[in-house]
């Protein structure tokens, strides 16, 4: 529940944070992963959001900009200008 989610954004004890400032300091997905040393699940979550939302033709700029930094080893400084430079809607 809520407390589960509190963790995974906050503590080092999270292997999904710990994974996603490897990730942010530049290493691959896959090293980070493999430094973390256990399943790191908002990976494979990421993959499905991406593919659900291509499915059903819903707009998700967030789901696939993560898709791409963790399956397509886009930069992740170019996402983050991408994000932020969006037109408000």
């Amino acid at each position: 529940g809520m407390g589960d989610l509190i963790v995974t954004c906050t503590s080092m004890h999270s292997r999904n944070r710990r994974a996603g400032i490897r990730i942010g300091m530049g290493t691959t997905a896959q090293e980070a992963m493999e430094q973390v040393g256990a399943t790191v699940e908002g990976y494979y979550a990421a993959k499905s959001a991406y593919l659900l939302a291509e499915k059903l033709g819903v707009e998700m700029p967030i789901s696939r900009c993560a898709y791409e930094v963790l399956y397509e080893n886009r930069p992740v400084h170019d996402v983050l200008s991408e994000l932020m430079g969006r037109q408000k809607r």
